[in-house]
């Protein structure tokens, strides 16, 4: 799946270094070369490979990655190399917290404001809701379990039970029982991969008797998605929810040149290339770090899903998500999000955890 996210990325890179240059690829007079590199999203390979664009390649700003511990690799090189490393789409919130350097920044949501926005969804139509959470036993599952928890409780609710199957688990009949026992307002479904548990919280009566909510994944993911026709959620990005100019011109030259509408990282990747040109527009080209770092701070940029900005204090760029309802279309081979409101910056914006020297 993460060789997907990151051809996602790498298209989304290209077209927004494309439509951020008005074609020209190239900014105050100096040509964008990119250079490719494959993590094998193994964190060993990702500082190697780092290390050779810095030190071979003599790259001005890195970009990526997809996983978050393969960006933890990283982190380091940057203030070491003292160049600017733009995260794009790890989303472990921790990659901003006290581990991070002032080197570090990130066009990207992360994990605690996916979670702000799903309590906010909640809350939004249960005032104090009581929710259950399903979660796998995984880094993935209890890095988004643990800040949705305190975002949930300092927005009025409360969570009753949380329970984590191993992330391998095909049976997931006694973690949906004690969850059907908590008789909660919402269930919380946190998953990512082939094993998911649609089919069995179905079967269960889950899906007819509570309010259920998650993040909508990436298309792929939604096609095995058709049991949560109804429900409720968020998304940082689906083609058809987010309605601004930039968007439009990544769906139409996105389809055009790859006979499919662009996803979830696609987004992303396109906003990251759109925050750098940005801040060397504002440089007139120049790429030296500290010209950079104090150009981004607090810097907007445009992206697909509408405007974001770098938080001065710990770089981590604060934007909208989107609340949305599961409906099924004619002609799609997917579950398709259908916006019912824009959740606004204030409402998904997570907590400070660091701030960086100036």
């Amino acid at each position: 799946a993460l060789m997907d996210y990151g051809q996602q990325m790498q298209r989304g890179f290209e077209l927004g270094l494309e439509y951020a240059t008005n074609g020209t690829m190239a900014v105050a007079g100096r040509p964008i070369e990119v250079i490719w590199e494959d993590t094998t999203t193994v964190p060993e390979v990702a500082r190697e490979r780092a290390i050779v664009l810095l030190d071979e390649d003599q790259v001005d700003i890195l970009v990526g990655p997809t996983s978050s511990a393969d960006a933890f690799a990283i982190l380091g090189l940057a203030e070491e190399y003292q160049k600017v490393l733009m995260l794009e789409p790890a989303a472990a919130d921790f990659l901003t917290s006290g581990v991070s350097n002032r080197y570090v920044f990130r066009s990207a949501r992360n994990t605690a404001q996916d979670s702000n926005a799903m309590a906010a969804v909640m809350i939004n139509n249960v005032p104090n809701a009581k929710v259950s959470v399903l979660a796998p036993d995984s880094a993935f599952g209890r890095a988004y379990v643990t800040p949705f928890v305190a975002a949930l409780e300092e927005k009025g609710g409360s969570v009753l039970t949380q329970e984590f199957p191993p992330a391998d688990a095909t049976d997931f009949t006694p973690y949906i029982q004690r969850i059907i026992n908590s008789d909660p307002d919402y269930v919380f479904v946190i998953w990512a991969g082939a094993n998911n548990p649609w089919r069995q919280l179905s079967e269960m009566g889950v899906l007819e008797n509570f309010r259920v909510s998650t993040g909508a994944p990436e298309i792929a993911a939604l096609r095995t998605m058709f049991e949560l026709e109804g429900q409720s959620g968020f998304t940082v990005y689906y083609n058809e929810v987010a309605q601004n100019p930039v968007n439009d011109w990544l769906v139409k030259e996105h389809t055009a040149r790859y006979d499919m509408v662009p996803d979830i990282f696609t987004s992303g990747g396109m906003a990251a290339a759109m925050a750098i040109v940005t801040a060397l527009e504002k440089t007139d080209g120049d790429t030296d770090a500290e010209a950079l770092i104090q150009t981004l701070r607090g810097m907007e940029f445009d992206s697909p899903t509408g405007k974001r900005w770098f938080r001065p204090e710990d770089h981590q760029a604060q934007q909208s998500l989107f609340e949305i309802k599961f409906v099924t279309k004619e002609g799609y081979d997917h579950i398709v999000p259908e916006l019912v409101r824009v959740i606004p910056a204030e409402e998904v914006s997570d907590p400070v955890q660091t701030t960086h020297a100036r």
